[in-house]
């Protein structure tokens, strides 16, 4: 009987899962076995049909939604037309990345795994639900899981037990290899060709001039928040309130060329591309492309590494002090000493090369793409409408800055970068695409919106207000939280012109200004009679945007408060009135972690 090949589709949003899929590709390939990966768009889905063994790694996104890059096939997937039989033939195992803070936990690949049920597929195993809250993070589901995947692999194809798979400390044959070119000739290939490499093709990516960049928090403030303003003109980019700008951040200097000494690499160096087997050459890198340019735009080095990390870096490893350190944090049972000394502190995989020095010593160029992963997009609510501010894009960024046990303080990739760009002293151009936001507002004019944004997550609101009073739209109310109304109440000046006028609706809540803390959920409370007045008599619309930690449910409860308090209703109807907003659209959030 012959040996299986193995196909291992995932769907990703911020690189876990595609992670945990080339993850996956790795022990088959110490296994012997013939495997392919790919993102689930990127693979010919009617060719499910003829396909003997797939695992499906998935992650969840937003309120329940599949990830950007898998969303084409979980259309065709669920069309009512496809044959209940269709994929009698296929044997599949489904791995759900998850979080379980969210309310709809792991529910891509619980759906999935449905659905590939219902079409006659059978599955290995149950559905995998891994949970990024655990102590352990995902792993603590996902290594088990493993284990009993490949049991069940090994029963059903008995002849995979004679194979000799490799050792975990040899080295796998890395998926590129880079070849250096010459300064000056090429193959024919002239000096001045090598200095325009080809456009990075991000198909839908618009380099915008940065036209304003400063800081809308009080000096004395501890927390850095920015006004950052693009144009956009001479782009096809379109955006309504709600929407969403995707950008890609790039390494410090300072990093880029720490990462080129502790590798032995000259910068400036150019080199081309070839895979080893039928993957792709990434589309965004130059072809040939400079050392600087892939550190600088393309290796994501800044980045509390994953254990995926340590396992390929153990193989490089011949310090027996390192090698023995780096195959702990590689093993399941070393997964509370890696948390410790990577995630708790919140170390990068830069700060780990420096840690290693042997062993980042012997690291091969080959191996760069294997080993870090690619610089994810950041995505940031638009804080500007497009009928206000005409070739205009707006954004409001919080600096990402902490202290852990690490001497230097943690920052964000994205943030940091954004803050350090300065369009008075050269002009910087930002390469940009917008995305349809989660938030829809109600065409109706004469529908009531009431918006609960405290601290940065105003800026949805703030492009929704300017969008409805370009179109006379003045049945608004907002709910505006932070700590001090003289150092971090943004737009303060704006909200009053609207208020002036009549557009709008302002409750603020200012926690620290006085001795008793005051929040969001306070001012809702309050304002029980207005709300239910608007929601059960106007029809009115209700929003929340900000940080997922407390506020939502905090807010959501005081809601249902009102709901009890102003209609007489029982808890359990009140809970009932606000899924049915839910269902209908009528109450809406966005929240991020």
């Amino acid at each position: 009987m012959s040996q299986p090949a193995l196909l291992v589709l995932y769907g990703s949003q911020t690189g876990t899962a595609q992670d945990t899929a080339q993850r996956i590709a790795r022990q088959a390939q110490r296994r012997k076995l013939q495997v392919q990966v790919l993102p689930l768009d990127n693979y010919n889905v009617a060719d499910l049909i003829s396909e003997s063994l797939v695992v499906f790694v998935c992650a969840t996104t937003g309120q329940g939604d599949p990830p950007d890059n898998m969303k084409n096939f979980w259309r065709f997937l669920f069309r009512k037309s496809l044959p209940a039989g269709s994929l009698s033939r296929l044997d599949c195992a489904v791995l759900g990345l998850g979080d379980s803070s969210y309310p709809k936990f792991n529910f891509v690949a619980k759906k999935l795994h449905k659905r590939l049920l219902q079409l006659g597929a059978s599955a290995l195993l149950p559905a995998g639900l891994a949970d990024d809250q655990h102590d352990l993070g995902s792993d603590a589901v996902i290594d088990p899981w493993l284990t009993s995947f490949w049991e069940k692999v090994f029963a059903l194809h008995p002849s995979l037990s004679d194979v000799i798979p490799l050792r975990d400390e040899e080295a796998l044959p890395p998926t590129f290899t880079f070849h250096f070119l010459d300064d000056v000739h090429v193959n024919g290939i002239t000096e001045d060709r090598l200095q325009t490499p080809a456009v990075p093709s991000q198909s839908s990516s618009f380099p915008c001039r940065l036209v304003s960049n400063r800081r809308v928090t009080d000096v004395s403030h501890f927390q850095e928040v920015r006004l950052i303003e693009f144009d956009i003109s001479g782009s096809t980019i379109e955006f309504s309130a709600g929407d969403v700008v995707m950008m890609r951040p790039c390494n410090a200097p300072e990093d880029v060329q720490q990462f080129c000494q502790l590798l032995r690499l000259d910068p400036e160096a150019k080199f081309t591309l070839r895979a080893s087997d039928n993957t792709a050459v990434p589309a965004r890198l130059p072809q040939p492309c400079s050392v600087r340019h892939l550190v600088e735009s393309y290796l994501d080095i800044a980045a509390v590494p994953r254990r995926s990390f340590f396992e390929l870096l153990s193989t490089f490893a011949t310090n027996e002090l390192e090698q023995e350190k780096l195959l702990e944090f590689s093993s399941a049972a070393g997964q509370d000493e890696l948390h410790s000394y990577c995630n708790r502190p919140r170390r990068t995989a830069l700060e780990v090369l420096a840690d290693f020095p042997h062993t980042t010593a012997e690291l091969k160029a080959d191996y760069l793409l294997d080993l870090f992963p690619e610089i994810q997009p950041r995505s940031f609510s638009i804080a500007s409408s497009l009928q206000a501010h005409p070739h205009r894009l707006q954004i409001v960024v919080a600096v990402v800055r902490y202290k852990t046990k690490m001497f230097k303080p943690r920052t964000g990739l994205c943030s940091t970068w954004l803050a350090s760009l300065n369009p008075e002293r050269e002009e910087v151009f930002v390469p940009l695409w917008t995305k349809k936001g989660t938030m829809k507002f109600p065409k109706d004019p004469d529908t009531p919106v009431i918006m609960v944004g405290p601290g940065t997550g105003v800026a949805p609101f703030r492009s929704a207000l300017q969008e409805r009073m370009s179109e006379g739209k003045h049945a608004n109310v907002l709910f505006f939280g932070c700590r001090s109304e003289h150092k971090d109440f943004y737009f303060s000046t704006e909200w009053e012109e609207m208020r002036k006028a009549e557009h709008l609706t302002l409750f603020t809540a200012f926690s620290r200004d006085q001795e008793e803390k005051v929040y969001v959920q306070h001012r809702v409370r309050e304002n029980a009679e207005l709300l239910w007045d608007l929601i059960a008599n106007k029809n009115a619309c209700f929003y929340i945007a900000g940080s997922a930690k407390q506020m939502p449910t905090s807010v959501c409860d005081a809601l249902k408060e009102a709901f009890q308090q102003e209609g007489g209703v029982s808890s359990e109807d009140a809970e009932q009135m606000l899924e049915a907003m839910e269902r209908t659209g009528r109450f809406q959030s966005e929240t991020w972690s």
